[in-house]
């Protein structure tokens, strides 16, 4: 009967002296040829150990060819072999790539699904791709294939090659339409931590989709052991592809420190206000920093998360604190020292954050806001304000300073990447010297465009202004109470390490005069008390310097009002509220 079927059958009989093995083979006669042999040869000399392989092949009238082969092994060897498995194994080998795919589809995705894959993808895998890729592997590749098709995103496989201890990896990016240059990818993958060994692209022309398949090595073989870190690590590497993520060497913390994405974005949001205030040193020598004492950035992660997380626990935090600044005793070098001590000391001067809010979607905001105690950081320039706002994303980035609870002052659209603080606090020192016997504690504010237009595209600059500028003002109003029914409502998502804080009033400045109505809208939206008063100016507002409305003007229909009251106000004392 076996001869009437086309199948596979292995029959294996051992030498009574353990000087061989028998292995009978039969298979379809038109699937036989030498490079099967060799392949089931190469099978039995490594699952026996063998010393060499000899082979008889017998073809007659049957539909099955028959391959006897002799497999010899050392005089005296135990045999403890699977013979249904090497019997399965075989039957791989002779069902070829094409047949053997489409059972691993059909066994994954059922008949229709696995069927209708193979029909898509099969056909357009060119011979190199067959030689390098095992059927079974190659079912979540056409998995991804479809994915990047549908969506038109870059899709992403992880893969350990087989016996590998996990130092190495194939990392392959599947995308539809134009591949991206090799130029650009490289330095993604470097700063994500690996070493880029070698890399192999094809493409299915009728689909229109390209695979690059890097060959690449991890900074440690354990790095992605965890299911955690490997998914934060694939979540991140996608996001990097569609630019939606800063790429630098920040990243690489995901593989030595096991934090993600959005962990990630905290620790680069404290680097640029560290920058801000300040702290001397560059992004790379602070990156090179975080990940040589990656134990110590991980608790500064944890320090942050105690404080403001919907787990956040006091006590919790207090024990980290304690854990760094022991752990700091034992940095060696002054100037990691001072960097992380920084980081510390500003984590723990900040009294609120959105980075735990999300947005009407539900996703995370793609900004966070940082409320800080400024008094609480010994090495920011004097004058310390009493509050200051830091907002930052890929796009933005800006600063509110305030001296005191109840203070206003314009918000401008700064040119001054790398010291903006400064040119906001130098308008703060202006503003309390001008202010001085009138309302000396005053805000200031002040953003910048980090990926603008040519100034030339007057439009599509103007336009990425007033973007960056609506998130400015959203970073704000997320750490702001709100007052409903004169009860003070704090801000959803935010736990707060301060008292009551309603009040944030802001004002046109350089290149925002023409913003407030843009301020209004955004606090109506939020439900803001203050409304349409939140930015002074706008279509509801005066404008004063049409309508003449200056402090002598004001203090001139001041006396005439007393004058109709009959009232001396240079002689009898009087009340005043005034609204500003």
């Amino acid at each position: 009967s076996l001869h009437e079927r086309e199948q596979v059958r292995v029959f294996m009989r051992n030498d009574a002296w353990g000087r061989y093995v028998s292995a009978m083979v039969y298979m379809p006669r038109d699937h036989f040829d030498t490079r099967l042999r060799k392949r089931i040869s190469a099978l039995l000399n490594e699952t026996l150990d063998a010393e060499h392989v000899d082979f008889f092949i017998m073809l007659g009238e049957s539909r099955l060819a028959r391959i006897h082969f002799i497999v010899h092994t050392p005089v005296g060897t135990t045999y403890h072999y699977d013979a249904e498995a090497i019997e399965r194994q075989v039957a791989r080998i002779v069902r070829g790539w094409a047949d053997e795919l489409k059972h691993n589809l059909v066994g994954h995705f059922g008949e229709e699904r696995g069927n209708a894959l193979l029909r898509r993808y099969a056909a357009e895998l060119p011979q190199f791709y067959q030689e390098r890729v095992t059927p079974a592997s190659a079912v979540s590749d056409l998995e991804r294939l479809e994915a990047a098709e549908l969506s038109g995103r870059v899709e992403v496989k992880l893969s350990a090659p087989q016996g590998d201890d996990g130092s190495h990896q194939h990392l392959k990016l599947f995308r539809r339409g134009r591949p991206r240059p090799l130029s650009a990818i490289l330095p993604i993958l470097e700063n994500l931590g690996l070493t880029v060994l070698s890399e192999q692209p094809f493409n299915l022309p009728q689909s229109d989709l390209h695979v690059a398949d890097f060959a690449v090595q991890l900074p440690d073989p354990a790095a992605l052991d965890d299911d955690g870190t490997r998914r934060a690590f694939v979540e991140l590497l996608e996001r990097l592809l569609r630019d939606e993520a800063e790429n630098d060497g920040f990243n690489r913390l995901v593989l030595l420190a096991g934090l993600d994405g959005r962990q990630i974005g905290i620790l680069r949001a404290y680097r640029r206000y560290l920058r801000q205030a300040g702290l001397p040193f560059s992004q790379a020598y602070i990156e090179q920093c975080l990940a040589t004492h990656f134990s110590i950035t991980r608790s500064l992660v944890e320090l942050f998360e105690a404080l403001f997380s919907p787990t956040a626990d006091d006590a919790r935090a207090a024990a980290i604190s304690g854990e760094l600044t022991a752990a700091l005793l034992q940095v060696s070098n002054p100037n990691d020292d001072r960097i992380l001590a920084a980081l510390q000391t500003v984590i723990e001067a900040t009294l609120r954050t959105n980075a735990y809010q999300s947005a009407s979607d539900g996703k995370a905001r793609d900004y966070l806001s940082l409320k800080l105690s400024s008094r609480d950081i010994p090495f920011l320039p004097e004058p310390a304000p009493l509050y200051e706002i830091f907002v930052y994303s890929d796009r933005v980035e800006g600063v509110h300073l305030r001296g005191a609870r109840v203070a206003r002052g314009g918000l401008r659209w700064s040119d001054r990447m790398e010291d903006f603080r400064t040119e906001v606090l130098g308008l703060v020192k202006a503003q309390m010297v001008k202010n001085a016997v009138i309302v000396p504690l005053g805000s200031k504010g002040g953003f910048v465009c980090k990926r603008p237009p040519p100034v030339a595209e007057r439009e599509a600059f103007q336009a990425e202004g007033i973007a960056c500028y609506t998130t400015f003002i959203r970073g704000l109003l997320d750490l702001t109470d709100n007052l409903v029914d004169g009860e003070v409502v704090p801000p959803r998502g935010v736990r707060r390490r301060d008292a009551d804080d309603p009040y944030l009033v802001v004002a046109a400045d350089k290149g925002t005069a023409t913003f407030s109505d843009l301020a209004n809208g955004i606090a109506i939206e939020y439900g803001f008390w203050l409304g349409d008063a939140f930015a002074s100016g706008g279509s509801v507002g005066y404008d004063h310097k049409k309508m003449g409305i200056t402090a002598r003007g004001a203090w001139e229909a001041v006396k005439r009002h007393f004058r109709e009251l009959g009232l001396d106000t240079q002689t009898q004392p009087f009340t005043v509220v005034g609204i500003g």
